[in-house]
Parts: structure tokens; C-alpha cells; sequence
């Protein structure tokens, strides 16, 4: 009897602590799972909330060149400069010059001083003002978003503030100072932000998840972000039910391992840092080409991440977080170490097959980067001539340090691309301050060729300066036969598009290479033959 009673007891006893591990697991895994969904939803609202800060950024930066601008006001060349400056930004519906508040002249499809209420909402410290949208502000069915900087005003479409092209299948909404500017849909019911917590929060009566991420440089921005909570559910439920079986089945200390593994392993930031560790990002190469003969003559190496289970995570989304927990320096030294295994022999044999690497701000003041690039080159026996090293033009910052960088590298070997050029505000003083060799022009501007606009104008005059300073130039987004035969027509030898190529993997990229040499092997001969 005495016994059966211990018996008893300790099959109670351990079915208590099963019980008790079993909703401990449980509950802390699904807190994991709720930062784990935190972190990637965040991560995606401050995509959205940066480029509708970007928007307002540009504006304000627009109306103070127009206020430094060294022209009669009103004059010819003033309106011209005006219209020049709005003709490819579908969100300004306006820009004007006003002097004190009297409109004076303007450009673009409404009249402000129609439509600009007799009090500012807001004036700021940087001298900026603003009128929310309102019946005063309506022109037709819009209610605009007005800023004045100085002696010049805009008008914005609030509506086009949020990237409708980011948001997918989720319900979003953009407000500027608790003001609500833009939502994906008319009749969606998001909570106003002054009543959520920053971060993830389950909104059970609803069935959803809703994100809060705020922003502020002129204006605070906030962007909240919903989604039906049976989607969350399906991104984490399985892992969750099979942790919870495994502590079941294993006790105390299996459950304490899962712990440890679901607080270190249930997070992107993780996730990245062990598929870095364990190098599997993915390469696609880019087919650059000469534009004159048609030759492949080397890629640009893009960075991709494939999770487990086949879903792909956006760079918009990983090379963002990445820069927050300090992994932009491993991603790079990560692509540079796969290019090397997927083409290293290749690249040896074929000198001239260049692969270009993109680097960051960061790079530009890293000590260490020129010694671990050549430790890599060296230790894979390739030469650093192989290895063209692309920077953003918005990554340049004006300073010795960086400018010596760029020097010392170009002395070992690399050639230097500033990349998306065009794009930035300071190109000119970029090309003058630092050496280059490649000048890569955006493909905003090719794909304005033969339109009749202020891109049209832009592209012409970028590939004049880069002939004037001897640079080789290669354009970026060639999707059509007309614009690879103006860029030849102006001079442009390379190019690099899905009129020739989408990015491929290293097998199809190794593919494409020898249907170019079996290519040139049959014009050689035809050569010889004839």
C-alpha cells in the first residue's frame, strides 16, 4: 500500500510538472513567437514609414534649393527650375512661390492660394510650416498636405505618402503628427496610434495583430500595420506544437534546452546571424554586358536569403535589419566568400570576368577592410582586379578618411563604381572630391530616354561629365532594345538589364557565360572563314 501511495504520488508529481512545463513552454514560446513576429513586422513598418519620411525630406529639400536658387523670381528660368523639379515626383501636386502670403507664380496642377487655409496648423523651429489636410486644403476628392520652407510651397498628395506597392496582402495606415494621411483601403478600421504601445500588439476582439512603428525628423511619423491573426498563427503555430510535445516527452532538461534554443533561435536577427555563420546566403549574379559587342564581361553579385521552409526575405527588410545589430560587414565578407566559391575558378581563368561587391558607408570607415578583402583574395587565389567594389552614392560622406579609403583601395587593385548615381544631392561634388572609375547610372534615368522630361535631360548630362572625367559607365535597368541603342548611340559601352538577363544563380550565371564564349568562338570562326 505504502507503495502504491509513492507510486501515486510520483506519477502525480510528474504529471503536475508536466502539466506546469507543458503551459510554461507553451506561454514562453508564444511571447518568443510575438517578438519574433514583432521584429520582422517592425522591421517591415519602418520600411514604410522611411520612405514616407524620405518624401517629406525631398520636399523640404526641394523648396530650399529652390530658395537658393540664382534666379529673377517668376522669370523664365525660375518657373522652368520649378517645373524641372516636380515633373518626376507624381506626390507634389504643386510648387509655388509666394511672397509673404500673397501667391505669386507657380507650376503644376493646383493653385495653391485656391486652396490654402488663412492659418498655418503648425509652424517648426527649422522655419518649416504646415496645413493638415482638410476642407480647406480639398481639390476635387483629395484633401492635399501643404509645406512652405522660405519663400516657396508645396502641395502633396498625402495619399501617395504610403508604398502601397510594400504593403501586400496586410492592412496599413500612415499618420503625420496623429494626423491620419494615407490607408490602403477607404473603410479599413486601424486604431488611431495615440492609443497603441510602439511594437506588436494582438488585438483578440478583432482577430489580428497590429504593429506600431514611429518615426520623427521634421515630423513625427507613425505607421500602423494589421494583419489576421490566422496568419500569424500559420508562420508559427507548427514550430510551437512540436516544442511544446518535445518538452512533454523529454522533462525538465529537454524543455530548459528549448528554451534556451526558442529565446536564441525564434528571431530574424538570429536567424541571419546563424545562416551567416553557417554560409548560406545566396549570390545571384547580375549579367553585366558590353552594350557594343554583346559580351558578358562580368555581374553584379545581389544578396539573397531563403529561409528553410522556401520563403524569401526581402533586402529591403534583412540588409535594414542587419545594419541595426552590426552584420552589414559580415553579410559583405559572406557574399565576397560565396562569389569566390561559386566563380573563384572561374575568375582565374578568365581574367577579364569581372564581379562587382557592394559596399556600405561603414566599409568607407572600417580600419579593417582592405587587409580582410585581400586575406579573402589571397587565400582563394584571386586577384583583387577581379573584384569591383560598388558604393551607393547616398552611402558617400565627405570626409578625408573615407576619400583615403577609396585611394587605398583603388592602389590594390579594385575599381571603384559609384552606384544609383543621379539619385543623391551632391553627385557633382562626390565626382570631384573622390577617385571613381565607374560611374553607374540609375534606372530612373534609363528609363526616361526618349520621353520628354527633366530625366531625359539628367541622363544626357550625366554621361557628358562622366566622358569629361574618364569614366567607364555602365547603365543599370535596361529593359528594352531602344534604350541599349541610344545608350551606344551616346557612348555608353556596358549595361546590365532584364533585356539581357534577370539576376541568376550561379549555376545559370555559369551557363550564360558559356553560351558567350561558344558565341565568340563561332564569330571567330566565321571570322577566319571568311
Amino acid at each position: 500500500m505504502n507503495k502504491q501511495r509513492k507510486l501515486i504520488a510520483t506519477f502525480l508529481i510528474g504529471i503536475s510538472g508536466a502539466l506546469i512545463l507543458f503551459w510554461s513552454t507553451s506561454w514562453f514560446l508564444w511571447r518568443q513567437s510575438v517578438v519574433t513576429e514583432e521584429e520582422r513586422v517592425i522591421a517591415y513598418s519602418e520600411v514604410l514609414g522611411q520612405k514616407a519620411e524620405q518624401i517629406i525630406l525631398d520636399a523640404v529639400g526641394l523648396m530650399s534649393s529652390m530658395n537658393d536658387l540664382d534666379a529673377e523670381r517668376c522669370s523664365d528660368e525660375h518657373l522652368r527650375a520649378m517645373n524641372n523639379a516636380v515633373i518626376d515626383k507624381a506626390y507634389i501636386k504643386s510648387l509655388g512661390y509666394s511672397r509673404a502670403d500673397q501667391r505669386i507664380c507657380g507650376v503644376g496642377f493646383v493653385q495653391l492660394l485656391d486652396i490654402r487655409p488663412p492659418r498655418a496648423d503648425k509652424i517648426y523651429p527649422s522655419g518649416v510650416i504646415a496645413w493638415w489636410p482638410s476642407e480647406y486644403t480639398q481639390m476635387g476628392e483629395v484633401q492635399l498636405f501643404l509645406l512652405r520652407f522660405g519663400e516657396h510651397e508645396i502641395a502633396i498628395d498625402p495619399s501617395l505618402l504610403l508604398a502601397t506597392d510594400l504593403v501586400e496582402n496586410r492592412d496599413a495606415a500612415l499618420w503625420v503628427e496623429n494626423l491620419q494621411m494615407a490607408i490602403t483601403a477607404d473603410g479599413i478600421n486601424l486604431p488611431d496610434p495615440l492609443s497603441l504601445n510602439v511594437g506588436l500588439n494582438v488585438d483578440r476582439e478583432n482577430d489580428r495583430v497590429v504593429s506600431k512603428t514611429s518615426l520623427g525628423t521634421i515630423f513625427p511619423i507613425d505607421v500602423v500595420v494589421a494583419e489576421p491573426l490566422g496568419d500569424f498563427w500559420a508562420r508559427y503555430w507548427p514550430a510551437l506544437a512540436q516544442t511544446t510535445i518535445f518538452s512533454l516527452l523529454l522533462g525538465i532538461g529537454w524543455a530548459i534546452f528549448i528554451l534556451r534554443y526558442a529565446r536564441h533561435q525564434m528571431s530574424l536577427s538570429a536567424e541571419l546571424r546563424d545562416l551567416l555563420a553557417r554560409g548560406h546566403l545566396v549570390a545571384a549574379y547580375q549579367p553585366i554586358l558590353d552594350l557594343h559587342t554583346g559580351r558578358c564581361v562580368g555581374a553584379e553579385a545581389l544578396a539573397r536569403w531563403y529561409r528553410d521552409n522556401g520563403e524569401s526575405i526581402s533586402p529591403d527588410i534583412f540588409i535594414p535589419m542587419a545594419a541595426k545589430v552590426g552584420l552589414l560587414a559580415d553579410i559583405k565578407f559572406s557574399m565576397l566568400q560565396r562569389i569566390l566559391d561559386d566563380l573563384g575558378s572561374h575568375m582565374r581563368l578568365n581574367p577579364d570576368l569581372h564581379i562587382n561587391l557592394n559596399l556600405t558607408a561603414e566599409d568607407l570607415h572600417s580600419d579593417s577592410l582592405q587587409e580582410d578583402l585581400g586575406q579573402i583574395l589571397e587565400r582563394n587565389d584571386v586577384s583583387a582586379e577581379a573584384i569591383n567594389l560598388e558604393i551607393t552614392e547616398s552611402a558617400f560622406i565627405e570626409s578625408e578618411k573615407a576619400r583615403l579609403k577609396i585611394q587605398s583601395l583603388r592602389e590594390k587593385g579594385h575599381k571603384i563604381a559609384i552606384d544609383d548615381f543621379g539619385t543623391g544631392f551632391s553627385s557633382l561634388s562626390y565626382l570631384e572630391s573622390f577617385e571613381m572609375d565607374i560611374l553607374k547610372i540609375d534606372k530612373s534615368f534609363v528609363d526616361a530616354i526618349e520621353r520628354d522630361g527633366v530625366s531625359n535631360k539628367v541622363i544626357v548630362h550625366i554621361i557628358e561629365m562622366a566622358h569629361s572625367l574618364k569614366l567607364e559607365m555602365v547603365a543599370e535597368g535596361i529593359e528594352y532594345e531602344y534604350q541599349a541603342e541610344w545608350l551606344r548611340s551616346m557612348g555608353v559601352k556596358y549595361g546590365q538589364g532584364f533585356l539581357f538577363s534577370r539576376p541568376l544563380s550561379c549555376a545559370d550565371f555559369l551557363e550564360f557565360l558559356s553560351d558567350e564564349e561558344m558565341l565568340a568562338r563561332a564569330e571567330q570562326k566565321a571570322l577566319l572563314t571568311n
